[in-house]
């Protein structure tokens, strides 16, 4: 009896090392397909909070591109709009693209609230898909995602960020 029970602790010790070593792969492989799809903006289909659909050939051409990836209730995503807010004029020759998942009227409400919806080189985008997460690899609110004039990627940052830091970042690519 004390062997059988070796013998299957071994065989099950076994596949949880298995198993654990194909998800690890799995999950770098999706990792490097990601970084690899994302180098240039790959093609979308959003909906704007008009209700319009807003594809990538809707991306004003030979100027920056920042995706704001938020959620209404979340702390940090608002004091990033509010610091945008606070820096427009900073940002008159970038592209400012904010998308989430939520309601359209949620994210109405939003931009209302941070007064930057009137400007044309911001956008408030609804993911009814869900999609801009697994696209673009992101996993935490707020997360930007900047893309030089060429629409080539140039870098991912993960919560808020100062305004000086997004335009160092453009200007050295």
């Amino acid at each position: 009896m004390n062997k059988l029970l070796k013998i299957i602790l071994l065989v099950l010790f076994i596949c949880v090392a298995f198993f654990l070593g194909y998800q690890i792969t799995t999950k770098i492989s999706h990792k490097k397909e990601v970084a690899k799809n994302i180098k240039i903006i790959p093609r979308f289909i959003y909906q704007n909070i008009n209700g319009k659909v807003f594809t990538n050939d809707d991306l004003k051409k030979d100027i920056p591109v920042l995706f704001i990836y938020f959620n209404t209730e979340c702390e940090y995503c608002n004091e990033e709009a509010q610091i945008l807010t606070n820096n427009i004029t900073k940002f008159k020759d970038i592209q400012i693209i904010f998308i989430s998942s939520e309601n359209i009227n949620q994210i109405k409400k939003f931009a209302q609230q941070y007064k930057v919806n009137h400007y044309d080189n911001v956008h408030f985008l609804y993911d009814c898909k869900v999609s801009f997460a697994s696209t673009f690899d992101v996993n935490s609110l707020p997360c930007l995602v900047l893309y030089d004039k060429d629409k080539k990627f140039i870098v991912k940052i993960k919560g808020q960020t100062k305004p000086e830091i997004l335009i160092k970042k453009l200007k050295t690519e």
